[in-house]
């Protein structure tokens, strides 16, 4: 039986007011991560992810993830430093590309989003690591920045990739330390993205993230129909081919073990339904026996 982190989404729809005293609650029922996303409109990454790691002691919280086109890399790099200065060890940095219609409605679509996000990618690792960095590329125009207070050596967080094409995935692999997974997207998938990232480059040491959705019960089983349906329209393939773990705690906790035995280290649920933290309890008691 392949073992994996655990982690769990703060759902861009739930009001931000309500995260710290969920990042608690996760914390103490065993959670390895918390993941926080920053859609256009809903809540800001790195502010929600500040908040999670401020009202926690151990847990890891995940970025999941920043646009390359809304956030200057520059600015992207000094705001996650200051939090691995502050809370070492206990961070991950994700940045993708960000849905094109939603950075063309606030005027930041790129003319190459693979130039944008490679470059993006190299310069905040590189800011990261202590470096000072110049970038002339065909997106970014980076001038000696080199940031004062950098994270610790040992404590620099991994800066992954959320990506989906494969273009994307075989650039996450010569650019990124892993690759964030979309929701729908099943053991099969998995595989093709740890093929993708080698061929960009990618090392035994890259690291798998997936973001699932999570029905546990028959309250829930409509809301997971709904996000599946919605997400499936999204990806572009039939429901019935987008993965979701749903049923039982333990059928559902089956369905999350076959995407670590397909490869992912990080399996993250994203809790459809009534009662998420009831829910989550029922999974971490099934993947606990």
């Amino acid at each position: 039986m392949t073992a994996f982190r655990i982690g769990v989404m703060y759902d861009r729809s739930w009001d931000p007011a309500g995260l710290p005293a969920f990042a608690r609650e996760v914390e103490a029922l065993g959670v390895d991560d918390l993941w926080v996303v920053e859609d256009l409109g809903w809540n800001g990454g790195i502010s929600a992810a500040a908040v999670a790691l401020g009202a926690t002691e151990r847990l890891r919280v995940g970025i999941g993830i920043a646009p390359a086109p809304l956030r200057s890399p520059a600015l992207l790099a000094m705001e996650v430093a200051t939090l691995a200065r502050v809370f070492p060890g206990r961070l991950v940095a994700g940045i993708g590309h960000g849905a094109r219609e939603w950075m063309q409605q606030v005027g930041v679509a790129p003319r190459s989003p693979l130039a944008l996000l490679e470059e993006t990618l190299n310069t905040v690792r590189g800011l990261l690591r202590g470096e000072r960095v110049t970038v002339d590329g065909r997106e970014l125009r980076i001038d000696g920045v080199e940031l004062v207070h950098p994270p610790a050596k040992d404590a620099v967080p991994p800066v992954i990739a959320g990506v989906v094409s494969p273009k994307s995935l075989e650039l996450a692999g010569r650019a990124a330390q892993g690759t964030l997974v979309a929701e729908g997207h099943g053991p099969a998938d998995l595989r093709a993205v740890r093929a993708a990232a080698e061929r960009g480059g990618a090392g035994a040491d890259y690291t798998i993230t997936a973001f699932t959705f999570v029905g546990v019960g028959g309250a829930a089983a409509p809301a997971l129909r709904d996000a599946v349906a919605g997400h499936a329209q999204w990806l572009g393939r039939e429901e019935s081919a987008t993965f979701a773990a749903g049923g039982t705690a333990a059928e559902a906790t089956a369905a999350l073990r076959t995407l670590a035995d397909a490869g992912a280290q990080t399996v993250v649920v994203r809790i459809c339904g009534p009662e998420p933290l009831a829910q989550l309890r029922e999974v971490m008691a099934a993947l606990g026996s």
